[in-house]
């Protein structure tokens, strides 16, 4: 069986570029816990960007967190094509996922204090403390019932999750504000609808 043929490409367009980036890399020693790393330093450089509250650095921590979110295909990928799986590394990229998200709403909020009023740290630490409990239940979702149970509805080569990407363009073009308002919103809704799959799965288990 040809190499193209044991790891065909993905469907959604982004874990296909990081299948492709992550081809040279399949025999070498590169290991996949340290590119979860990277997302999570991606992450944490999103916070500080976001914590400044002025717009170049709204501007370059959007960027970042566009990187984090790609960046937290390649470790799968190259996972999956080195036969480097560990439960260990699974459970750190669901945490390291997770956390960014905290991150990302709650520094947005607070960066936009000084600007907003206190409401836009309320939202933020809401929407970021709603990323644990999500997190937490897939968590709990995928030991129990494996993958099919996390995954996000996709339409052609993008996914729900995608939609995360236009932080970029929604940042540079009009300001932070207006992505952070309907995705901190969107978050409080997500949570609502993890719980809900949660209980059905676990209900089916019965």
């Amino acid at each position: 069986m040809s190499e193209h043929n044991q790891h065909p490409l993905p469907s959604l367009l982004d874990q296909r570029l990081a299948h492709l980036m992550m081809r040279p890399f399949a025999a070498s020693a590169l290991h996949p816990n340290l590119l979860t790393t990277l997302t999570l330093a991606l992450g944490l450089l999103t916070m500080l960007c976001f914590l400044q509250g002025d717009r170049a650095h709204a501007d370059f921590g959007a960027l970042c967190f566009m990187l984090a979110v790609f960046s937290d295909h390649l470790d799968g990928e190259l996972a999956r094509m080195s036969r480097k799986t560990s439960r260990f590394g699974h459970f750190y990229d669901f945490v390291v996922g997770g956390l960014n998200y905290t991150l990302l709403f709650s520094s947005i909020g607070l960066g936009l204090h000084a600007e907003w009023g206190p409401w836009a740290p309320a939202l933020g630490i809401a929407a970021g403390l709603c990323n644990p409990v999500i997190m937490t239940l897939r968590v709990r979702m995928d030991n129990s019932f494996g993958l099919a149970a996390t995954e996000h509805p996709s339409f052609g080569w993008f996914n729900l999750e995608d939609f995360i990407y236009v932080i970029g363009p929604v940042t540079w073009l009009f300001g932070v504000v207006y992505f952070f308002v309907p995705f901190a919103l969107g978050t409080l809704g997500y949570l609502c609808w993890t719980v809900i799959e949660y209980r059905r799965w676990f209900k089916r288990s019965l």
